[in-house]
């Protein structure tokens, strides 16, 4: 550990070999692995313990108790060297988890930006976490999920291993998730169903009405019409030909590999 611009507190526990950057904060009885890297003005509370091959980016808030690079909860795995990618500005709440990867995919674990994972929230090895999600408390991520920019996950949601949720989707708490939710929609329950698109959220961050128009009729045509769901898809690229939006709902929908919540 180089001496820098930083403020350790002295109970914290630093591996010498741990780079930290100006401006980090690192608080009481926190502990800092060998391999841990973290960027520029990353604040890091009491009690945290960020361990294994993590980098951890710039700006980053991390409150006490949470645990970060720590092994997968992975029967077959065996101390190999995987990783954790945090990017910058996230906040991560009181006795939230992220692990490290497995060595069953490409060994990342790996968070975007600007996220906010609240207290008790849990991401499994090899997830791949988009940039402005919300996670609220207790949501618990299996292994090998993605998810997509700006989905917001409720209370208590349980989603399971390789699901993909779709970007600026909306999950509502207490939610069991077994199949993927595609972009853009609304989803909640046990198991969790479709309630048509996320529209508040698509209209506080920015769609246009024809964007909007066209994602509900789309919406209609796929889940409504009562069309096989490839005759659907390309009714709906038919009709809406210039529409990126409904492009990615489509590509999102056909690319599935464990079904899509209906």
């Amino acid at each position: 550990m180089q001496e820098k611009n930083m403020s350790i507190h002295p109970t914290a526990l630093i591996h010498p070999k741990a780079v930290l950057a100006d401006g980090v904060e690192v608080g009481p009885y926190s502990v800092i692995g060998e391999h841990v890297t973290i960027g520029k003005g990353t604040k890091i509370a009491s009690h945290v313990v960020v361990e294994g091959w993590t980098t951890i980016g710039e700006g980053n808030q991390i409150f006490p108790f949470s645990s970060l690079g720590t092994p997968p909860q992975d029967i077959g795995y065996r101390d190999e060297e995987t990783y954790l990618i945090i990017g910058n500005d996230n906040v991560i709440r009181e006795c939230a988890t992220i692990h490290r990867a497995t060595t069953k995919e490409d060994r990342e674990t790996v968070i975007g930006n600007r996220n906010f994972f609240m207290a008790y929230s849990h991401v499994a090895h090899d997830c791949k976490i988009g940039s402005n999600i919300i996670m609220a408390n207790s949501v618990a991520l299996g292994g090998h999920i993605s998810i997509g920019d700006y989905a917001v996950i409720g209370g208590i949601v349980c989603v399971h291993q390789f699901v993909r949720i779709g970007s600026f989707s909306m999950i509502g708490g207490g939610s069991a998730v077994s199949q993927d939710i595609p972009p853009y929609v609304s989803a909640a329950g046990n198991h969790a169903q479709l309630y048509g698109l996320n529209l508040i959220g698509l209209k506080r961050r920015g769609f246009t009405e024809d964007a909007i128009k066209n994602l509900k009729k789309a919406y209609k045509i796929i889940f409504r019409s009562g069309m096989i769901l490839e005759e659907s898809f390309q009714k709906s690229l038919a009709e809406m030909p210039h529409s990126k939006e409904v492009a990615h709902f489509v590509d999102f929908m056909r690319t599935t590999k464990r079904g899509i919540t209906r």
